[in-house]
């Protein structure tokens, strides 16, 4: 790519089709990750040409960042940050300082704001406030630094409450390894009947999220010691929800652990799916669609980790049916070649005598048995691994149903009369006046000036209006539409099963 032997500039193009690939809908050619490692080889390839058309492109998209599509503008900001991390953060951000003077809602300043709260992912908290030192307003839209939020440390002097003092109990317990029994039956003995649910959920919670804090290692040790300590106070979708909550005010200023905690609670099973959306559409959460995509990758990550237990479902029962009908053929040489063997017995004075080789006759007999048993054990397994796959749909359809129904509710409540507003366009300009720059298509530029540029654009990355027109309500309406779009032709042939499955087994129409 970087010496093809053509007479002409042609890195415009190469730039153009690789963000292309990478923004295709409904789904790239390759992972998102694979265009991420080409751009970056061809930036070090090409030093002197490349890194400047990579920037024009995302200038360019950040123009329009209004009108992309929800799914791909989660890609760009997944790229983008990482290329950044690649080249040690280095941005001209004071081009885009401008955001701040837009709603906390408009698109580009949410855009400024994600990249980088994943660029702290990618690094640390100073490294990234460093990088905007040019642009130091921007550190408003930094998130708070990362830390713990445990509600149950005790300051020298002061006087220790109740919970604290369940808190430290719990704590010594654990690091005396008494195992996840003792620690229910303490729970339930000492706990539970005198301070109730919310409070011992509170301090269960607090307090082993605390001791696994330290690293990645701790947690996954704490949740697999004592997650059915965890499984005992939060049985239903319910109390689960209360954990996540809980969860997230303990992580709150750490996105990414709180989404990593989540996820591998689901992974053991501590929280359901239908759990995480009952949590992710509470009030609080709601709020926070259109300027913060925090709720979004849980629910992102939550439907993408049901869907892929069916994927892997399948691929294993598809290799168990295969390997089945090897192991029949196995079982069924194995006895054939054991009956031809005992054909060739023999009578000799009214009694039975071998015909062919005791050892091997033993050894025939030793194969069939044990291919017997492989074949027995393959079907089983298959059997396993059916029943699991049934529960792996009934747990999509429930996550689906669950999902759109919670989408239709709030929608209703918040989408204007249809009178009002039919189309994307006509939401967009209910609030925008006469003046108001039109951000379905792009505003015709004379190109009068001597050197050609627009009259309407900046040197510095500004537009020629930094008013964004959209009102607040209108902004949520567009960007839960947006995901809502999003999921539903991510997981088009998924709902599509449920819907079929749904109007089957109840017998009436999905809505």
């Amino acid at each position: 790519m970087v010496g093809l032997p053509v007479p002409f500039r042609y890195e415009y193009l190469m730039a153009e089709t690789i963000f292309s690939q990478l923004l295709l809908l409904p789904h790239p050619p390759f992972k998102p990750m694979y265009y991420t490692l080409v751009i970056i080889d061809l930036c070090k390839a090409l030093p002197g040409a490349f890194p400047a058309v990579v920037a024009g492109a995302v200038r360019a998209l950040f123009e329009k960042i209004a009108d992309l599509d929800m799914e791909c503008r989660m890609r760009l900001i997944l790229w983008f940050s990482h290329h950044l991390s690649n080249f040690q953060f280095i941005w001209p951000w004071e081009e885009w300082a401008h955001v701040l003077d837009l709603p906390k809602w408009a698109p580009q300043r949410v855009f400024v704001q994600e990249v980088l709260e994943r660029e702290i992912r990618l690094s640390y908290w100073e490294k990234v406030k460093q990088s905007v030192e040019n642009a130091p307003g921007l550190e408003e839209l930094l998130p708070p630094k990362g830390g713990t939020n445990f509600i149950y440390g005790i300051d020298e002097g002061s006087e220790q409450t109740e919970e604290q003092r369940l808190s430290a109990e719990l704590s010594k317990m654990v690091k005396g390894r008494q195992t996840a029994r003792e620690l229910i039956s303490w729970i339930e003995e000492s706990v539970s009947p005198t301070h109730g649910l919310e409070s011992t959920l509170k301090v269960v919670v607090q307090t082993l999220l605390d001791i696994g804090s330290k690293s990645f290692t701790h947690l996954i040790t704490i949740l697999e010691r004592y997650g059915q300590v965890i499984a005992k106070i939060c049985p239903d979708d319910e109390r689960q929800a209360m954990l996540i909550e809980e969860l997230s005010s303990y992580w709150k200023n750490n996105p990414q652990m709180r989404a990593i905690t989540i996820d591998r609670m689901m992974g053991y099973r501590l929280i359901s799916n239908v759990a995480i959306v009952r949590w992710v559409f509470s009030p609080v959460n709601i709020d926070q669609f259109h300027i913060s995509d925090h709720p979004w990758e849980i629910l992102r990550n939550a439907v993408s980790k049901t869907y892929n237990r069916i994927v892997d479902l399948r691929k294993e029962i598809s290799s168990l049916k295969k390997d089945v009908i090897s192991a029949e053929e196995v079982s069924a040489k194995a006895r054939a070649d054991l009956e031809s063997a005992e054909q060739k017995l023999m009578l000799v004075d009214g009694e039975p005598t071998v015909g062919e080789n005791p050892a091997r006759m033993k050894r025939l007999k030793s194969y069939a048995e044990k291919a017997k048993e492989k074949e027995v054990s393959i079907r089983e397994n298959l059997e396993v691994k059916e029943a699991l796959l049934g529960r792996a749909y009934n747990e999509n359809e429930a996550l689906f149903l669950a999902l759109y129904k919670k989408l239709s509710s709030v929608l209703k409540e918040r989408l204007p009369e249809p009178s009002k507003a039919r189309t994307l366009r006509e939401l967009k300009s209910i609030h925008a006046d006469e003046t108001a720059v039109e951000l379905e298509e792009p505003s015709a530029m004379e190109m009068d000036d001597e050197n050609g540029r627009a009259k309407e654009s900046h040197s510095n990355g500004e537009k020629a209006s930094d008013v964004y027109k959209v009102g607040e309500e209108e902004q949520w309406c567009i960007s839960t539409l947006g995901y809502v779009k999003a999921f539903s032709r991510q997981y088009a042939s998924e709902f599509h099963f449920v819907r079929m499955h749904h109007h089957s087994s109840a017998g009436l129409p999905f809505q």
